[in-house]
Formats: structure tokens, sequence, C-alpha cells
């Protein structure tokens, strides 16, 4: 029996509105799984160099394996918990690695610390490369502008090095962006729900409840709640994600409520989705309270007995470990905006586009390369190529969006912003920040860049009569220079990026921007 005829009643213009710009492709996750497999082999390779722990796989990777030994960050010195500034979670994924996969000192599936420690932060950044090519493929509706997402990721230095070091900061960035994903798939899933409705014979020009829908459990929105809920578990500075995808699913409400020509989108939005929005917040504190579990279930933990030890009064059942843990937080922040030690490879949010001062993760002049003196480093560094493309991609992406008033440059800019904009106030406080606070931002950078990149190739043929346009074959060929030139350059600090033994003359050619970098 053939499928029944869409409705007419539903007028054309808004049903293009309300359906998802690309459909179901199964051979798309054959390409998008070639990506996903590169960016994979690429992280997993030489894992375990540089041997011993680099920069802050200091504390990370010695926290992690302490949390599955006690429960909590440990003072082996005063066989008690210790004060760390960071929620847990990031440092329980990290232990995880070294549980299933040894750690300095221990057996496990292998007896190599380094892999152990690191193999989390391939998985999340190989994740993250996954998660990218999907959310970029339904934004643009384009399985090939998708890919291009997504290599372009897998292929900058930065994620490349946080994906294989044992740092809080790519668990981060991976669960903000499936957060998005999830948010994004929401959107689609309430307007197909709308359509369906209005199909159904829905007239959304009624007043009251007769011209709004039962649209069901957004599942998809609380399950960017539960991703939103493990960031903040990572890091505070998920917050401004969060402040950000909310101001993002109440636009989007109100918009589809517009679409369908509702009477009062903002009101009716509201008295529908205010609820979702309170259970939204709701699972992110849930999420975040159960992240510390460990704390909670010891008696070791730091200041877990604040009030009955400090105070010297009665803690409460549930409420006095609530209070203690809000003690402890008060600690946190103060650490945080007290921050303002001077450190050799601090940095300024002004500076994190143009590269302006790059961290180095490890360095060594040993070792045999052929020539007099030879250097070894991991230097995290975006490919230059596409971070310089960030800022005319952003102006590219804000005269797009403006000019076609389009919902998917607000969304990219808006969380880009999030990842970036909020530092600025730090700045001003003179609070010593790094280079790699920018990582949440870099995915929603990427999709700008692939933003224009779209914008120059084009519309598809079929809008054109089927004939490719000249626009359309030149910006094609464009875009495949610009990937393959990024990629050029990113194999190009392939060995400062990986620790590889290189002569110094090669290593001091690769220090663009000379002190800078150094």
């Amino acid at each position: 029996m053939p499928p029944a005829a869409p409705d007419s009643s539903v007028p054309e213009s808004v049903r293009r509105r309300l359906l998802p710009r690309v459909g179901r492709d199964p051979k798309s996750w054959l390409v998008t799984a070639v990506i996903v497999l590169i960016a994979g082999a690429l992280r997993l390779i030489g894992l375990a160099h540089p041997r011993g722990k680099i920069f802050d796989e200091t504390y990370y990777a010695t926290e992690g394996q302490e949390l599955f030994d006690h429960a909590v960050e440990w003072r082996p010195e005063e066989n008690r918990g210790d004060f760390v500034v960071h929620p847990p979670l990031g440092k329980w994924i990290i232990g995880a690695g070294e549980w299933l996969f040894g750690r300095s000192g221990h057996g496990g599936w292998l007896t190599n610390g380094e892999f152990g420690w690191r193999i989390s932060a391939v998985v999340f950044g190989t994740l993250s490369v996954l998660i990218l090519i999907r959310v970029a493929r339904r934004l643009f509706g384009s399985t090939v502008l998708g890919c291009a997402a997504g290599l372009l990721l897998a292929l900058d230095g930065m994620h490349f090095v946080l994906s294989r070091s044992a740092l809080l900061d790519i668990f981060l960035m991976t669960f903000i962006l499936a957060a998005f994903a999830c948010l994004v798939l929401d959107r689609d899933q309430r307007r197909a729900r709308w359509l369906a409705a209005m199909e159904a014979g829905l007239d959304p020009s009624k007043a009251g409840r007769e011209g709004r829908p039962r649209l069901g459990v957004p599942w998809w929105r609380l399950a960017a709640a539960l991703m939103l809920g493990c960031a903040a578990s990572v890091k505070w500075s998920a917050l401004w994600h969060i402040l950000a995808f909310i101001v993002l699913l109440i636009a989007w409400e109100i918009g589809v409520r517009r679409a369908v020509g509702a009477r009062h989108p903002w009101r009716d939005a509201l008295l529908d989705e205010l609820g979702w929005v309170f259970a939204f917040i709701g699972i992110i504190g849930a999420v975040y309270l159960a992240s510390w579990t460990g704390w909670f279930l010891t008696d070791t933990g730091w200041d877990r007995h604040y009030i009955a030890r400090e105070l010297h009064q009665r803690e409460l059942p549930v409420i006095g470990a609530l209070q203690n843990l809000y003690h402890y937080h008060v600690q946190a922040l103060t650490f945080h905006n007290g921050l303002h030690d001077k450190h050799r490879y601090q940095s300024w949010p002004w500076q994190w586009l143009l590269l302006g001062r790059p961290v180095a993760f490890y360095y060594n002049q040993d070792g045999s390369c052929g020539a007099t003196n030879c250097s070894a480093e991991v230097l995290l560094l975006g490919t230059p190529l596409l971070w310089w493309s960030f800022l005319p991609a952003l102006a590219g992406l804000a005269w797009f969006g403006t000019s076609r008033r389009d919902w998917r440059a607000l969304a990219i800019g808006l969380a880009a912003a999030a990842g970036i904009v909020p530092w600025f106030w730090y700045e001003i406080k003179d609070r010593t920040m790094f280079y790699f606070y920018a990582l949440p931002a870099l995915p929603f950078l990427v999709l700008a860049v692939v933003y224009v990149l779209g914008a120059i190739i084009g519309p598809p043929p079929a809008t054109r009569g089927g004939r490719v346009s000249d626009r359309r074959l030149f910006g094609t060929i464009f875009a495949s220079l610009y990937v393959g030139l990024v990629a050029l350059c990113f194999a190009y600090f392939y060995p400062i990026y990986t620790g590889k033994i290189i002569t110094y003359a090669e290593w001091s050619a690769r220090m663009w921007l000379g002190g800078r970098w150094i």
C-alpha cells in the first residue's frame, strides 16, 4: 500500500520549516566510520610516548588512581582526603582507564601506565569526532559537510594533543558537544511532533489549549541535561554552556510556534516548556551531586565532616552532608578567584584564536636524531591554518546568519561564544588562564568554518534544475583545497604534537611566532 500523501492543509512553507534538513542515509555511516577510524588510529599510535606524566597529568592521572583506591582524592602523607578544586567525574574517567589497562606500579589488562591513564582521553576525543560529524550533517543537510567538520576536528593539533593526555578538558568538551547534539535532535523531534499534530487537524491559531499540542516527553532534551550535568561534573566552566543552551532551547520553542502561526508564541512557549526547563536544570543538578558519591560515602573526604569537626555542631542526615559540600565549594571558588600566580605558559582569551601562547606539555633534548642538537616536544598548539581561519569564519557566520536569519548561525555562534567570551571577565580580574580553556569552543568554531564553506559552495544542484553551477564547482574546489591544506599543516606539526625526536633546526622551523611558541 503506497504511503499516504501529506496533509494539504499544512502550508508547504510551514512544512519545510518543520522537517529536518537531512533524512536518514545508512551509507553516510560508512564515510563517518572511515573518518572516526582515522581519528582513533592517529590518537592511539605511540600513545605511551612520552614516558611518565606530562604537564597536569601529574595531578589528574594520580587523582584518578586515588579515586579508585579511596573513593576520594588522597593525601598519602596525611592518610586523608585531599583538597582539589575540580569536580571528580573527569578523574573517575581517567581512573577507569588506569583500572582497566594498568597504571604505574600496578597490574591490569596491560602493564603500561601511560597507556592506562591516557586511553580514556583517546576514547572521548574520538567520540567527539563522531558526534561532530553527525550533528554537522544534521545542521547543514550534507554528509560531505558533516564529514568535513569531523575531519577538521580530527586534524586539529589542540584537540589531538588533549586527546592523548590525561587532562580534564577533552571530557568537558565532549560532554558539551554531546549536549548540543541532543538539543539539535530535540529541536527536530519537537518540530516533527508539531507537524504530526497539524496533519491530524490541530490549528495553532486557535487560542488556549486547542491550539497547543501535547508533545510528550522531550527525551533528547533530558539527555542533553544529562550530558551537561556530566560536563559540570568535570569542570565548573560548563556553566556558561548550560546558560547558553537554555537560551537556545527556549528560543527554538518560541521559533517553532512562530513558524506554525501561533497567536502568542512567547506566552505559549513559556506555558508549555517552563516545566521542562526546570526539569532540565534539575537533572543537571542531580547528575552533578551524583558525581560526588564517592565523597558522600566516605568519612575521609576533604571537609566531609566540616560542621562536626570545625564548628562542633551536629550534622543532620543528608542536609549536613550537603552543607559540608557547600563549604567545600566555597573554598574551591575562593581558590579559583584568587588564582593570580604568574605562569610561563599563561595566556589571555584574546590570544587564544591567534595562537598567541601555546602550552608546552613536554620537552626533551636527549636522544638521537642524526644531528648534534635534538629536540622532542609535545606542544599544545592548534593547527595554525585552521585556527587562523576562525576569526574570518566567525565574521562570515555573523554576515550570512544575519542576512539569512539562519537559526543555525545563532546556535553555533552562541555555543562558540560561551566557550571563550566569559573568560574575558577573568582577564579583567587578572586570573591565571591557559590556552586549553578554549577547547569547549573548538567544535563550534569548526562548525563556523564549515558553515561558511557551505555558503561558499552554495545550494545543491537540485535547486538549480539539476545542473552544477560554476559557483558550486569552484566552491567545492576551494573547500577541498582548504581541508587538504589543513591536513598538510597538521602533518607538518605532527612531530611537535607527539614528542617525536627531531633535529633542533627542524624543531626551530616549527616555532613560527618565535618566542611566543617557545
